[in-house]
């Protein structure tokens, strides 16, 4: 009996196996469709990446632009001063505290006091500590006030920083240097050498400089010195 049904069970199994499916592949190859989709979008995004990139270049050049237009207005005031300062307004001073090299033509549209002085003068003490009160009072972007050592190679940089810190004096100090005091020399004569003297003078805006003054003077008299210089 399982000897007559044995063949027919397997010509069963071949005919279901002969009209199965063929199993899909684990892995479909694109169309020729979505192949020509895939290539118009990547070359917009190129083309999108290069448009953007135009667009930041142009936003740096305006960005540019704008800070050389705002600069201009303050460039342009500075070279309209008319300045007429001697010649040793353009010899360098070296500030005592920042050590960076400075002339009298940097202050240019300003007005600026110059003391010349001696750290063992006590008279120069007293007459920069009204100084130094009348700085409270004047807008610092348009005075400029200068202590200027004579001392020649008897003071340093440093001990002259130290002295300006020890008096919490806030006016730029320098010592003059041997071309420089002889200019002011030939200018304004000998006393200028003489710091007891309180000798002192000023220099306008356009770089008109004023007769040496001797003396002690207020802080409200040195307010109204500059200010009247100011207008000269």
């Amino acid at each position: 009996m399982r000897t007559r049904f044995a063949p027919i069970f397997l010509l069963m199994i071949l005919l279901i196996a002969a009209c199965s499916p063929a199993a899909e592949e684990a892995t479909t190859a694109p169309t020729a469709e979505e192949v020509v989709t895939e290539e118009p979008m990547e070359a917009a995004t190129e083309e999108m990446s290069a448009e953007e990139m135009d667009e930041m270049d142009m936003t740096e050049e305006a960005d540019m632009e704008a800070t050389d237009e705002a600069a201009a207005p303050a460039q342009a005031e500075v070279a309209s001063v008319d300045y007429n300062a001697p010649f040793w307004a353009n010899l360098e001073l070296v500030d005592a505290r920042t050590g960076e090299s400075f002339t009298l033509a940097d202050f240019a549209g300003k007005t600026v006091f110059i003391e010349p002085m001696a750290t063992w003068c006590s008279n120069c003490r007293a007459q920069q500590s009204a100084v130094a009160s009348a700085m409270d009072n004047l807008n610092p972007d348009e005075f400029v006030f200068i202590s200027l050592s004579v001392e020649g190679n008897a003071v340093s940089d440093a001990d002259l920083a130290s002295y300006a810190d020890r008096n919490n004096f806030p006016q730029v100090f320098a010592v003059a240097t041997p071309d420089f005091l002889n200019a002011l020399v030939d200018q304004f004569g000998r006393g200028i050498t003489n710091p007891p003297s309180t000798p002192h003078f000023i220099v306008s805006p356009t770089g008109i400089v004023s007769e040496l003054s001797t003396g002690q003077h207020s802080a409200d008299a040195v307010v109204s010195a500059v200010t009247a210089a100011a207008g000269s």
